[in-house]
């Protein structure tokens, strides 16, 4: 008999503290609403060329829908290690799998989220299958391409604070 995955805001999450410390667990529908402290991970995927994959969040997504993004990633499951979650939404988001090394970590907080993160990156040029439905185009920029589009477009606003200062050379 196979187990029924939890629809997303089902999702148990661990709650933190400013020490990354877990001092409970929410649903993820009541981290969003609360805007609880939570672990995520953002995994930058770059061609063999050093080009940076972006992507377009899907518009049903809970959080900043149709905004670019320039690493893949999403929340920690309760208990989830860091590397497993990575490894889980490249998974999930992209349909790869690739040797992660990490870049670094770092908190972010908003008026949206208040997150503690890691970040990876892997090198990979596809192909990539977007079956969860998060992601809805994706393609290869050069850096200095994505410096301009950060600057025109709506991107992600965590990405681009943690993320963008690791890899922008």
């Amino acid at each position: 008999m196979a187990v029924e995955k939890p629809k997303p805001g089902d999702e148990r999450v661990d709650i933190v503290d400013e020490a990354d410390n877990v001092v409970g667990v929410a649903a993820r529908r009541d981290v969003r609403a609360r805007r609880l402290r939570h672990r995520c991970v953002f995994i930058v995927v770059r061609s063999t060329r050093g080009h940076v994959l972006i992507h377009r969040r899907s518009d049903a997504k809970d959080l900043w829908p149709g905004r670019w993004d320039l690493a893949a990633g999403g929340v920690l499951g309760a208990g989830e290690a860091w590397e497993d979650s990575a490894r889980r939404e490249l998974m999930e988001e992209l349909g790869i799998a690739a040797p992660m090394v990490a870049l670094g970590g770092g908190a972010y907080s908003d008026a949206d989220v208040d997150e503690i993160a890691r970040i990876y990156a892997v090198r990979h040029d596809g192909p990539f299958a977007f079956s969860d439905g998060e992601v809805v185009e994706a393609f290869f920029v050069s850096l200095d391409d994505l410096a301009q589009r950060i600057e025109r477009d709506r991107f992600v606003p965590d990405s681009v604070a943690l993320v963008w200062p690791l890899i922008r050379g």
